[in-house]
């Protein structure tokens, strides 16, 4: 997964990049701004770059695969090339451009104290960056903010999106293939949620769930279009699941919307879960991170909930609730079917339910299609 930025926050970080190489350089030459900040963004944008997936994205799985010790030592080793060889990019553009007075060489090998310094700015970027991974933009926001101290109202959707014949798999795979298998599988719908501006709220066994802001999430119909840019990037990587695995993943997917409570309640920490059946081998695993957490409550997340479990009852692999689906215009690739009214465990309303599909060739799954009122009307009746 390549992690996106908006263009604000890429602005935000070349400026704290930049800033900190003309710091550097009043506070210990008295001058020359222009030339550290040329240096810091040359030896500090190579480190961002390679700790969020964009470079050397093989290298970057392998290291962070590592035992502890390995880890820390890999990523210093990394580091340090990228930094020695930023300064010599930088260092000869500015001499070839005519801006150093030093020789090619002077300007093109750093001092170990560039080097600790050009380490010391990257670490607390990269240290936020994985905390705003780890959270989620609007979590890792919302926590800064303050916004969710207190209980908040608000309209959201929910994104239930479920592995089919889960338990069959496990008994096939077992425990620690299983597990891997869940982690490719929850990678793979990292990029679209990223994509279509949801977030994952939380895994929940073989389940993962994505929510949007309202209004972010009928904008376009994202919601709609990140479920189906899922099931889509799994098809056309079926080739490299069934090769690894022998499996294709089969997902089942409800969408729904409406007011929730939300709230920042707890702190978590980290924790040995054990997985596994009782009385046999099991598989531990370290869990949790210390976080406040964003949870959500209310009748739309338990009513998702069973709007998913509907997709096994009904035969149908992406359900959606008739209330959301008159709130936003359906993609011209997407057909719908009403199936009519359901009970729905918990809620007192029957609720009404279409079937989603897709006509987009597999070819077109990650294009930009136009989106149009057609087939919203057809519905405004239930």
């Amino acid at each position: 997964m390549r992690w996106r930025f908006s263009t604000l926050e890429i602005i935000l970080l070349l400026l704290v990049v930049a800033g900190s190489g003309m710091a550097y350089a009043w506070v210990v030459y008295g001058g020359g701004g222009l030339i550290g900040a040329t240096y810091a963004l040359f030896m500090c944008m190579p480190i961002v770059a390679f700790e969020r997936h964009i470079i050397f994205r093989r290298l970057y799985r392998r290291i962070h695969g590592s035992p502890t010790p390995a880890f820390l030592l890999s990523s210093l080793a990394v580091y340090f090339v990228f930094c020695n060889v930023g300064y010599a990019a930088a260092g000869l553009l500015l001499h070839v451009a005519g801006a150093m007075r030093e020789s090619a060489s002077d300007a093109m090998l750093p001092s170990l104290n560039v080097l600790v310094y050009a380490l010391a700015t990257s670490g607390p970027i990269i240290f936020v960056l994985r905390v705003r991974e780890l959270l989620g933009r609007d979590v890792f926001m919302s926590l800064l903010t303050g916004r969710y101290r207190k209980p908040v109202q608000e309209e959201r959707v929910f994104l239930f999106i479920d592995l089919a014949g889960s338990t069959s798999l496990a008994e096939r795979f077992g425990d620690l293939r299983m597990q891997e298998y869940l982690g490719k599988l929850f990678a793979a719908m990292a990029d679209p949620v990223l994509r279509h501006g949801g977030s994952i709220d939380d895994y929940v066994g073989d389940a993962a769930v994505i929510t949007w802001p309202y209004d972010r999430a009928i904008a376009h119909a994202a919601c709609i279009r990140c479920v189906f840019d899922i099931l889509e990037q799994i098809e056309a990587d079926a080739h490299r699941w069934q090769k690894t695995y022998g499996e294709v993943p089969r997902l089942r997917a409800a969408l729904h919307g409406g007011t929730i409570v939300a709230a920042e309640i707890g702190v978590d920490r980290h924790k040995i879960t054990y997985f596994g059946d009782n009385g046999g081998t099991i598989v531990a695993a370290e869990i949790g991170v210390d976080r406040h957490k964003i949870t959500y409550f209310g009748d739309t997340v338990n009513t998702t909930a069973r709007l998913e479990g509907l997709c096994r009852t009904l035969d149908r692999q992406v359900l959606i609730s008739a209330d959301l689906l008159r709130r936003l215009r359906t993609p011209v690739f997407v057909r719908c079917e009403d199936l009519g009214e359901h009970e729905v465990k918990g809620r007192g309303q029957r609720l009404a339910v279409l079937s989603l599909a897709s006509d987009r060739p597999a070819s077109n799954g990650r294009e930009d299609q136009p989106v149009v009122s057609a087939g919203t009307e057809a519905f405004t009746s239930l």
